[in-house]
């Protein structure tokens, strides 16, 4: 069973990799960029600066720091643990993959960091901000799937690290939203 999922997986990646264009190659080179977040993150900040003001803002940015470094350092855990290549390391798909960047990053890939950090800070500022911005969860949502789907489209992560690794962020921006919010009660209400 395990062995027909994994197969399922290459099949799946290889058909979204090779839906890429030459058109298209800086446009997901583009989403899948860190840097290319940040004016995003300076709007959610002014965001939530003006709706919660300074101190609960100095609470979630520790909070998201946080959020950002678990996430991360557990897809860092798990592609060591787990160890299973990355397409353009596979050697079943040598010659299948189409590596839109000049290196393919580390050996293994298994969970995609990329998609848990996109995906955490998506949901853990949909959760802290829907009741005051009615559509931020969709455009937060979509701007993960896109980094999400980067990952695929450049050639570096199966869809099931992808999908994993959108799973794990989804829980914990869940509990690090829940963890803000009981920080700022215990400790702010009263100040």
């Amino acid at each position: 069973m395990w062995q027909e999922l994994i197969q399922h997986d290459k099949d799946l990646f290889l058909f979204l990799n090779n839906l890429g264009t030459v058109q298209w190659d800086a446009f997901w080179l583009f989403i899948s960029n860190k840097f290319s977040a940040i004016p995003l993150y300076a709007a959610l900040l002014f965001l939530v600066f003006k709706t919660f003001g300074l101190k609960r803002t100095l609470v979630l940015l520790v909070a998201v720091a946080l959020l950002i470094v678990v996430t991360d350092q557990l897809g860092n855990f798990f592609k060591y643990g787990v160890q299973r290549l990355r397409p353009c390391h596979d050697p079943s798909l040598e010659g299948l993959v189409r590596l839109v960047k000049s290196s393919c990053g580390g050996k293994f890939g298994y969970f995609s960091a990329h998609a848990s950090n996109s995906f955490a800070v998506a949901f853990f500022f949909t959760l802290l901000l829907k009741h005051k911005y009615r559509y931020i969860g969709l455009f937060l949502i979509s701007w993960a799937l896109l980094v999400a789907y980067s990952r695929i489209y450049l050639g570096v992560h199966f869809p099931l690290d992808v999908l994993t690794g959108a799973l794990i962020g989804l829980f914990f921006s869940w509990l690090f939203s829940k963890l803000y919010i009981f920080a700022i009660e215990k400790y702010l209400d009263d100040i």
